[in-house]
Formats: structure tokens, C-alpha cells, sequence
């Protein structure tokens, strides 16, 4: 099973790219957050979720392990295809769509092309409980951009150090050094906590 992929952005577009990995092209759906974290990029790192049905072998990328996470929980929900989940995440960020989930904002969720209120509530009702125990902050989309920092906070988080809390300090570190490297802003983070 795929689980990521990393090489060279042969194609984008906003719905799809293709990602040339020692020479084989492999094409992937994504949403229009994954497809603003890619742009002006050359080489990526993609999470991947791969889904086989009879008629058709289908990956679907995105730039952050959360992203996947959610889009995962979107399709589980009875009626939400890959497709409807793709057009939710292209729609709303995934701290909104959190949010709305979290909150009961059917409303919001009735915005998004191809959501009536029956699948805004049974995405409501199914997801509110598993939403809770996972963190869609904004911070999320705004680390994508920066490897760095991600790799300096998945490090920290296998330490058991917040991500919230680790991120802010980070923050503050690299606007006063914004070329620092990985293991001075993981040290500045620690000294810092």
C-alpha cells in the first residue's frame, strides 16, 4: 500500500498532480489546500491515501498527515465518496470543517457543492465524537511551507512535547532566524520551554 510519495511535480493543476519518483509518474487527486502548499515547488513530499475498487486504482495526495487524517473520516461516513471529500477540503480548511463539525454547523457544511442537509447531519453526527481527540489548527496549513519546522515539530511530538505548544516557541524563534537549521531550532525550542 502507498502511504507517501516524494519526487519531482511533473504536472500540477488545481485538482490533480502527477509525481515523477525515479522516473514513474504517479498521478494524485488533490484538494485546493494541497494544491496552494505545492505550488512553486519542484520537489514534494505527499501523504498518500490509496483506494482500489474494481474498476479503477485511485491515490488521492496531501501535504500534511492531517489532511489524510480527516479525508479519511469524511469517506468513512455512509453516502461521502472520495469526491465529496475532496470537494469539502477544497472548500473549507480543515480547521473549518473541524470546527463546523465539532460545533453541529450544519449550515456551513450545506455551502460546500454537493452537501444537503441530510449528509451535513449524518457528517455531523458521525464524525463530532472522533473530531474532538484530533487537532486541526490552522497551524497545520501554515506548516506545510516550511519543512524545517515540520520535521523540527514531528520530532519534539516524539519527545511527547505539544505540537501547540513547541509551534509557538518556533514561531518566535524563526522570525528572528528564518534560515535557522534542524537541530539549532530544535535545541532553541527546548531551551525555550
Amino acid at each position: 500500500m502507498i502511504t507517501h510519495l516524494s519526487g519531482n511535480v511533473y504536472e500540477l493543476s488545481p485538482s490533480s498532480v502527477v509525481i515523477d519518483c525515479n522516473g514513474v509518474g504517479y498521478f494524485a487527486t488533490i484538494s485546493l489546500q494541497t494544491y496552494t502548499a505545492l505550488q512553486n515547488q519542484s520537489k514534494v513530499h505527499l501523504y498518500i491515501q490509496e483506494i482500489v475498487r474494481e474498476d479503477a486504482y485511485l491515490l488521492y495526495g496531501f501535504s500534511t498527515k492531517a489532511e489524510r487524517e480527516l479525508f479519511n473520516l469524511l469517506i468513512s461516513v455512509n453516502g461521502l465518496g472520495p469526491v465529496s471529500a475532496i470537494m469539502m477540503l477544497s472548500s473549507m480548511s480543515s480547521s473549518e470543517i473541524a470546527s463546523a463539525i465539532s460545533n453541529g454547523n450544519n449550515l456551513a457544511l450545506q455551502k460546500i457543492k454537493g452537501i444537503g442537509a441530510k449528509t451535513a447531519q449524518r457528517i455531523i453526527l458521525d464524525l463530532r465524537d472522533k473530531i474532538i481527540h484530533l487537532d486541526y489548527s490552522d497551524s497545520l496549513e501554515k506548516v506545510s511551507g516550511n519543512k524545517t519546522k515540520i520535521e523540527a515539530l514531528n520530532a519534539l511530538e516524539v519527545l511527547g512535547i505539544s505540537k501547540k505548544i513547541s509551534e509557538k516557541l518556533m514561531d518566535k524563534i524563526l522570525d528572528s532566524n528564518p534560515d535557522i537549521d534542524l537541530e539549532d531550532l530544535i535545541k532553541q525550542t527546548l531551551k525555550n520551554l
